[in-house]
């Protein structure tokens, strides 16, 4: 910001002293309009010395994806997508026969298991079990009668979700890629943390007699923003944020204005 081209300094009117026009020595004072010296960026200094930037759902260490930043003015709307609840995706990797104390593959060795017996149907059903536990607690936390005509509205227009603090829930998970030991999931899911993700991968590993940890965890989505929205590292310079800010305004009030 403070290398674009700034406004051109203001200008006063002085009187500044001239020859004469008899000379001999002879001084007058004449009317010359001249800028401002308070504007001079050397004077002035630079011009934005802070910038209020706001951070949305965040990433911890290990885990990457989409990371939503606001500026300014849109430091409000962030706190409006929060208070819309919306679903965040993830891309999951794990990977059978072993176990450490972060869920993470990176954590300390806790133990080996076998994985042989393990089927991409027998995971499957496992991850129906979890979906289908999940869909009652969404329903439990959204507070709505599901009898009622609200209830149908709000079905038909995938706006059932909790409007408060609520557990962790996973509004849909599936099996993306088997090919043991590794495996890879894709989950939607509200009010999460990247630590629970890992969590559940070992849970899924016990659950199928055996032990698993957790390889990737990766935000695919994040509400109405997705990877092709983000800005890779290179990208990271003032017209690529101001494009990205402006391709992005349009879903943001749409989805605002859909929700809340």
């Amino acid at each position: 910001l403070n290398a674009a081209p700034g406004r051109a300094p203001r200008q006063q009117v002085r009187f500044l002293p001239a020859p004469g026009p008899g000379g001999g020595g002879a001084v007058e004072l004449v009317a010359a309009r001249v800028p401002v010296l308070a504007d001079h960026p050397l004077v002035r200094g630079p011009r934005f010395k802070k910038l209020k930037i706001g951070a949305g759902h965040r990433l911890d260490v290990k885990a990457s994806g989409v990371f939503v930043l606001g500026i300014g003015h849109g430091n409000k709307l962030l706190t409006d997508l929060y208070n819309c609840h919306l679903t965040r995706v993830y891309t999951v990797g794990g990977l059978f026969g072993k176990a450490t104390d972060d869920f993470s593959d990176t954590g300390n060795l806790v133990e080996k298991t076998t994985f042989d017996h393990i089927t991409r149907e027998k995971l499957e059903r496992i991850l129906a079990v979890i979906q289908g536990t999940n869909q009652k607690a969404l329903l439990l936390y959204s507070n709505i009668d599901m009898k009622t005509q609200e209830a149908y509205e709000l079905a038909v227009k995938g706006l059932i979700r909790p409007m408060g603090k609520s557990p962790p829930i996973i509004t849909a998970v599936r099996c993306l890629q088997f090919a043991l030991p590794e495996f890879q999931l894709e989950i939607h899911c509200l009010h999460e943390t990247q630590q629970y993700l890992r969590k559940m991968v070992h849970e899924i590993g016990l659950e199928l007699k055996s032990s698993a940890v957790c390889t990737q965890v990766r935000r695919t989505r994040d509400g109405v923003f997705t990877v092709h929205d983000a800005l890779p590292r290179t990208q990271w310079n003032l017209q690529s944020i101001r494009e990205a800010i402006r391709n992005c305004q349009l879903k943001v009030e749409t989805e605002l204005e859909r929700t809340l």
